[in-house]
């Protein structure tokens, strides 16, 4: 009797190796996604005229024809404006935390287990609710002001933001089912990390592109060029191989992508440094009309710089000797930017390799044919915009009145008159403005 009891009592224990399969490779088991299957991607109107290709060559002018494509939709975008990327990037945000909160609930909902889909979606909500809230406050404040409600929700955004995420965090303790704990803290801590990686980069992108198109326009362009010419140099030259999560990359392709990325950033700066459109920081009217009218930054205006001995060296050798040169200092800083996007950015493509490897799938998706998903896309976009992010943050940027006036507007009237006569006394200690 007593063993028997024994016996009972450990069948009723909860197993935690089912739990532990889920984390780890060490095993398979039915909720692991199969290993995937090569097939044929190539969409059908182009079956016909590629059917005599072999695999690699279909690949290439399926990537070709759908990359040009996606050109197309880009300069789409650039003529429309800031409005035209917002909407983009969010969308864009959103399949890309689709893609890969699915790949998690593949393996959650086996266990026919609450909400972890529902929540997932919830959290995606709030976070951008908090992160668009904080920008559009700065950015827009010449609207928010003009509307009675806008100024109450920018006044007491943070608290709203943190009250709809403590209501998804009940929700979680209300969700958990015995025997299941560890599986729901593992997707749990999935979905953060997913709104980590996927909503804050996206809202450093759009910050970025705040500040001019030009920041946006640019580094976007660089790591495509650096995908673009990395995939043909290698596709072609390649013969060593650079990184165990991806065999198909190669030092060539690497090195080739690379010098190719610094010569086309260089020269692409230099041609949108001349266009206000581009190089405007957005200011949103109360008409809605998003302004893209400015003086130009410093950045932005052509200077005569020295050319380096070893520079004017080399150009002695084609006859083109030259004491001075004129560019823009923008392209300088594209300088820094085109080396991250050639060299650090690619190690976002590598992490996403190593996920899709830990999953055992080839893509994220199949929504652009030859491409896969679009966080097969994204995955290096987003490392670039925190980078650019911090560049500008560091170098460029500096406090404007945009983003001043709503720290003002929230101060009360006896604070906001106090700051005046500061105001007004420093600037006539300056000289700025006459005594009186």
């Amino acid at each position: 009797m007593a063993d028997s009891s024994v016996r009972k009592r450990k069948v009723e224990q909860p197993s935690d190796k089912e739990d532990l399969d889920i984390l780890t490779d060490s095993s398979q088991t039915q909720n692991e996604p199969a290993p995937a299957t090569t097939k044929d991607e190539t969409p059908e109107f182009m079956k016909e005229a590629l059917k005599d290709l072999p695999p690699k060559w279909k690949n290439w002018w399926v990537r070709g024809l759908f990359t040009i494509v996606m050109f197309g939709f880009f300069a789409i975008l650039i003529y429309i404006g800031p409005i035209g990327f917002m909407f983009s990037v969010i969308l864009c945000q959103v399949k890309c935390f689709h893609e890969i909160i699915t790949i998690g609930h593949q393996v959650y909902k086996s266990y026919d287990l609450p909400w972890f889909r529902t929540l997932s979606w919830y959290f995606l909500i709030c976070s951008n609710y908090f992160f668009y809230g904080e920008t559009l406050a700065v950015h827009f404040s010449t609207l928010i002001q003009s509307e009675v409600y806008l100024t109450f929700l920018a006044k007491y955004h943070r608290m709203i933001s943190y009250m709809g995420y403590l209501v998804g965090f009940m929700l979680f303790v209300l969700s958990l089912v015995k025997k299941r704990y560890r599986l729901q803290f593992f997707m749990f801590g999935w979905t953060h990390v997913t709104l980590l990686i996927i909503v804050t980069q996206s809202h450093l992108l759009i910050q970025n592109m705040l500040e001019g198109l030009v920041w946006l326009i640019v580094p976007v362009s660089m790591v495509i060029c650096n995908d673009i010419m990395a995939y043909i140099c290698g596709f072609f030259f390649g013969r060593t191989p650079l990184i165990k999560l991806s065999p198909k990359k190669t030092w060539e392709g690497f090195i080739g992508g690379a010098i190719f990325t610094v010569i086309f950033g260089w020269f692409l700066s230099g041609f949108l440094s001349q266009f206000p459109y581009l190089t405007c920081p957005s200011d949103i009217s109360t008409s809605l009309n998003i302004d893209i009218d400015c003086k130009p930054l410093s950045i932005f205006v052509l200077q005569e710089y020295d050319v380096p001995l070893f520079i004017r060296v080399l150009l002695k050798m084609i006859s083109m000797d030259r004491a001075t040169i004129n560019i823009y200092p923008f392209q300088l800083h594209c300088l820094s930017i085109s080396i991250f996007s050639s060299s650090i950015a690619p190690f976002g493509g590598f992490f996403a390799s190593g996920f899709k490897r830990a999953f055992k799938i080839k893509d994220f998706g199949d929504i652009i044919p030859g491409h896969g998903g679009l966080m097969d896309r994204f995955d290096c976009q987003y490392l670039m915009a925190t980078f650019v992010n911090v560049y500008l943050s560091t170098f460029i940027k500096i406090p404007s009145p945009q983003k001043i006036l709503p720290i003002i507007a929230a101060m009360n009237p006896k604070d906001q008159l106090a700051l005046f006569e500061d105001l007004k006394t420093y600037l006539t200690n300056k000289g700025l403005v006459g005594k009186g």
